[in-house]
């Protein structure tokens, strides 16, 4: 059996051992079969389609060079067959730059696929032909495409996201920076002492504002390159943070109901700071994105081996093409009927950080929506949590374990 037509009868093997090895990837841990397929079987097909297109000796010489489906004339399919394995490998791309993965993680998976398909195809001990030394080139050439492709589409969806964020940044901090020069200014022509104060204030305002913006991002940056959230894990009780933030927030938002429920004291191994700005972000979450009449309930409970922190709000749910996408940086904006109103300080990485806090705690959260029961974050913490630190994108253990 050639090569060509042995993928197409063993699509279903090859496609769990694809599962199998991307189930293994950090990322890929928590997700459905079907999610860690994407877009494998797109990728097969045209495969196949691509090694039975006729191909002339220009047509090589042209792939060799990495133009794929570049060429001219040539009614053989060869064209098309390119830009249907270009468009499955860019897809599946920009899935897994959503589901977390990065750049040598996604390569990986190729170099798995290639791999699995020729042992399997050994395996199975096929009669030796003239033709599996060109079935061969003709295979690792559509996957050579498709790693290609792969990595164009995935770098240039990040570098269009670093250049967002960074216009958000030099856009949302204008604005705070602006106010903290002219305040600095006004301070140098009063002599009351109620207007300096003032100016004070507004200068420390908008300074915390800054600060918060530029944690956010450097948070952001950190774990996205794969250095992980740093906890600093200690004994704590996690019902006195949470009655803090509820004090606070009631206090900075006296128009709005918001309440507070908890039984005894929930003791555990957790770092404070960073679980005051995971609750904090849920919370401002809250605030931000439901009505102004919607209560905002803040409950925490326990079992002997979790506590579990729940922010539930009335109001719009979120859109079901949201839900599924809602912790991920890059997701900002909903539709024209659900907008998004941004508060300060805010540059959109609020629910992702919460996310990383809680994982950084081998932990986890969840969020649920609808019109009648409203929206709730679901924040998971063991106990003693286990802590994950996560490693640089480029450390020689992470590339050979990949």
């Amino acid at each position: 059996m050639r090569l060509a037509d042995f993928i197409v009868s063993n699509i279903e093997p090859i496609l769990m051992e694809w599962e199998v090895f991307a189930r293994s990837i950090a990322p890929g841990a928590a997700m459905d079969a079907l999610a860690l397929r994407d877009h494998a079987p797109d990728i097969l097909v045209a495969t196949v389609q691509d090694m039975n297109s006729s191909q002339s000796a220009t047509e090589r010489s042209a792939k060799s060079r990495g133009k794929h489906g570049h060429h001219e004339g040539g009614g053989d399919g060869t064209a098309i067959s390119g830009r249907v394995l270009n468009g499955a490998s860019e897809l599946h791309a920009v899935g897994r730059l959503g589901s977390g993965f990065d750049l040598m993680e996604v390569v990986s998976e190729y170099r798995a696929l290639r791999a699995s398909v020729l042992q399997l195809w050994r395996d199975s001990k096929p009669e030796p032909r003239e033709c599996d030394v060109d079935d061969l080139t003709r295979f690792n050439e559509s996957i050579d495409q498709s790693v290609a492709k792969a990595v164009s589409s995935f770098t240039k969806r990040v570098d269009q996201a670093r250049d967002m964020y960074l216009a958000i940044l030099s856009h949302d901090l204008r604005n705070p920076l602006n106010s903290i020069a002219l305040s600095a200014e006004s301070l140098r022509h009063l002599e009351r002492s109620a207007d300096a104060l003032g100016c004070a204030s507004q200068i420390s305002t908008n300074a915390q504002v800054m600060s918060r913006m530029i944690g956010d991002l450097l948070d952001y940056t950190r774990t996205r390159l794969g250095a992980g959230m740093p906890v600093s894990p200690a004994r704590m009780d996690l019902v006195i943070l949470c009655r803090q933030l509820f004090d606070e927030y009631r206090t900075a938002h006296p128009t709005r109901v918001i309440r507070f429920q908890s039984g005894s004291e929930q003791i555990g191994q957790w770092d404070t700071d960073r679980l005051r700005q995971a609750i904090s972000n849920l919370l401002g979450n809250a605030v931000q994105h439901s009505d102004e009449n919607a209560a905002i309930d803040l409950e925490l409970t326990g079992t002997a081996s979790e506590v579990v922190v729940v922010v539930r709000n009335g109001g719009p749910p979120i859109p079901p093409g949201e839900l599924s996408r809602i912790f991920e940086p890059l997701v900002r904006g909903a539709g024209a009927e659900h907008p998004r109103r941004n508060r300060p300080g805010s540059i959109g990485l609020g629910l992702y950080i919460a996310r990383e806090v809680a994982r950084s705690h081998g932990g986890r959260i969840d969020v649920t929506s609808s019109l009648k029961a409203g929206t709730a974050f679901t924040l998971h913490l063991p106990r003693h949590s286990r802590v994950k630190s996560g490693q640089a994108i480029l450390d020689d253990k992470h590339v050979q374990t990949m």
